[in-house]
């Protein structure tokens, strides 16, 4: 016998860079009941579930699926199936995730090049293309929004560039995606991923990922073995992918028409990953976007009337996060346990040059709305005064409360 409870989370409201509030009907859909792994509902479902995804990314990338796992298992998915031992990879660092990209290139045994800039701002085009030609990288991998740091990338020009010196261009957007514009066939990606866990507004544990037919072909031509069928030698082979659960050759067969087994299918997340890009689609790409950038708006108005100075190139910032210093005498660990034990509202510092220096605040997914932006900043209000800090009476609701109406 045990004593132990069922499980019982207690209420929050995630207001910080991540994980984020689950949309109601997310939660619900991943508690629909089990299916067979090859059962005609589950085909069709991951079928589906692929569709929803092209029009999320703005594809039309045949190649659009899902990775079981975090987004970093889509980044490492990626990563390790599109280079070769000794290939050149070009990873433009402006925060943590810049640095993840570079470490999972090096353990996949590329010659990694980094060019890195402060913490705030971004790349320019011209800064990254004399890069690429002066390091000849095979991929060049570049975060699209970076959460340590707020900022996002602008990626617009960046595919062009990498077209017209035949570099493969990859990018991580799992910060960003739904929240910001993504456009994955006009900006000239050959593979993007993302995950659940920020604005597309579902729980950690799957990474969409969507490849070119030009990446797809790099992939084909990496080096297969079979399980059983291994010559001697193989294992050594440069073409060889070291990882098997990241093999995205395999996984590609698993989801197209062949349906070549390679793992179980995580089908709870499968549920939860399609209810994220439906719901995004029915309400519009457009105007989630928008709502982002709304809620955005009025959390940054919000807390730069509470007198917050605002970290970062704020013409560079994502729409769906920002990052504020913490008042000086202000104990910032302490003022977020407040926040969490006395209101239940969670919101995070950072990392590196930032950690203890800044608080980051999320407006993603289901929390990019107005009744979650003004109880985040009315509770904020209330902890930075009981630090002692002098904030005006309701300035950050009412200045976030102005651009919801439209009177700034």
């Amino acid at each position: 016998m045990t004593d132990t409870l069922p499980i019982d989370p207690p209420a929050r409201l995630l207001m910080g860079p991540g994980p984020i509030s689950a949309y109601p009907s997310v939660l619900r859909a991943m508690s629909a009941p089990l299916v067979g792994q090859y059962d005609p509902f589950m085909t069709h479902t991951m079928n589906e579930t692929q569709e929803l995804y092209r029009q999320v990314w703005a594809t039309e990338n045949e190649a659009t699926l899902l990775v079981d796992g975090t987004s970093r298992a889509g980044i490492e998915a990626a990563i390790v199936s599109l280079i070769r031992p000794g290939d050149r990879v070009l990873v433009p660092v402006f925060g943590r995730f810049g640095h993840l990209l570079a470490e999972i290139a090096e353990r996949a045994l590329a010659e990694v090049h980094t060019i890195e800039t402060e913490w705030g701002q971004v790349f320019t085009p011209a800064a990254i293309e004399e890069a690429i030609v002066r390091v000849k990288p095979t991929l060049l991998a570049l975060v699209q929004g970076d959460t340590s740091t707020t900022m996002l990338q602008p990626l617009e020009e960046i595919g062009a560039i990498c077209q017209r010196h035949g570099v493969l261009f990859y990018s991580d957007a799992t910060a960003s995606l739904g929240g910001n514009a993504f456009e994955a066939d006009a900006w000239g990606l050959d593979a993007a991923t993302a995950g659940l866990q920020k604005c597309l507004g579902g729980p950690s544990g799957s990474a969409p990922i969507t490849l070119s037919e030009r990446a797809v072909e790099v992939i084909r031509s990496r080096k297969r073995i079979e399980a059983g069928i291994r010559e001697a030698g193989d294992e050594d082979a440069p073409d060889f992918v070291r990882s098997n659960y990241f093999d995205l050759g395999m996984i590609l067969d698993y989801w197209g028409p062949r349906r070549l087994n390679h793992h179980t299918e995580a089908t709870s997340m499968l549920y939860g990953a399609r209810e994220c890009a439906r719901l995004l689609l029915i309400e519009g790409r457009g105007a989630v976007i928008a709502r982002h950038e709304l809620a955005g708006r009025a959390m940054l108005a919000g807390v730069e009337a509470l007198g917050l100075a605002v970290f970062g190139d704020v013409a560079h910032k994502m729409s769906n996060v920002v990052a504020v210093y913490i008042p000086e005498g202000v104990p910032g660990d302490a003022a977020r346990t407040a926040m969490l034990e006395d209101f239940g509202i969670e919101i995070g510092t950072s990392f590196g040059p930032l950690h203890g220096k800044v608080w980051r605040i999320g407006t993603m997914g289901y929390n990019a709305r107005k009744d979650t932006v003004l109880t985040t900043l009315a509770a904020l209000e209330a902890v930075l005064r009981r630090h002692g800090v002098a904030v005006p009476a309701g300035g950050g609701v009412e200045a976030a409360s102005d651009v919801f109406a439209g009177r700034a």
